[in-house]
């Protein structure tokens, strides 16, 4: 009988602890994750980016740049370019998937002859000396597919893209003054512009999509 009772008890305890951690752990905790992650808006999925239409465009963190049939005009601004495995083709399509590390050193001499073809392809484009292209243009980021370009870069495509979208170059910096964000803090890393949201101000969504995302 004694034994009987010592282990009614043991089996009770080890009910209640089930239990207390199934509420805490099962309910409590990912209801808190939940809670917090509902405090950002869309951080929890993706903060995706959408047009007037409300139709989704792409990510505020993710990098897409936008790509255009060879002969016709270009009116986009462009991002950095994406990551790559790739050791043939120094520009990748713009696809987040592309995203891979090349693991090309500063002494590679496939780097080195990516970033001068990609100069020069950017100066073409931009119509400038390839001197004038500045070095993030030319680099991939650290993760493969930043949003962002550095003032400088989205400067120089202010003459094209005003020319093909039928602006006048004021009006395209001003847009851009209003899409570069300042330093993280005041005083972490550098002023930068999110090459997607700039294209949206200017009205030009890519990718494109006919119908508007339901729900977050």
């Amino acid at each position: 009988m004694r034994f009987l009772i010592g282990l009614l008890r043991q089996t009770w305890a080890g009910l209640l602890v089930l239990l207390a951690l199934t509420a805490v752990l099962g309910v409590l905790y990912p209801a808190a994750v939940w809670g917090v992650s509902r405090i950002g808006a869309g951080a929890a999925e993706g903060s995706p980016v959408r047009d007037t239409t409300g139709c989704v465009v792409g990510s505020r963190w993710v990098g897409v740049d936008p790509q255009v049939p060879a002969g016709e005009p270009d009116p986009f601004f462009h991002n950095r370019v994406t990551g790559s495995v790739a050791e043939q083709d120094p520009f990748t399509p713009g696809d987040p998937a592309t995203a891979l590390p090349t693991n090309q050193g500063p002494s590679s001499e496939i780097l080195a002859a990516f970033v001068i073809e990609r100069r020069n392809v950017i100066a073409a484009r931009e119509g400038v000396q390839p001197e004038a292209v500045p070095a993030d243009a030319v680099t991939g980021s650290g993760s493969g597919i930043d949003p962002q370009i550095s003032p400088a870069y989205a400067a120089l495509q202010v003459p094209r893209v005003a020319r093909v979208n039928g602006l006048s170059e004021s009006r395209v910096r001003q847009l851009l003054d209003e899409n570069t964000e300042g330093r993280q803090l005041g005083f972490l890393g550098e002023e930068r512009v999110n090459v997607l949201e700039l294209n949206l101000a200017l009205g030009l969504t890519a990718p494109r999509c006919t119908a508007p995302t339901a729900g977050g």
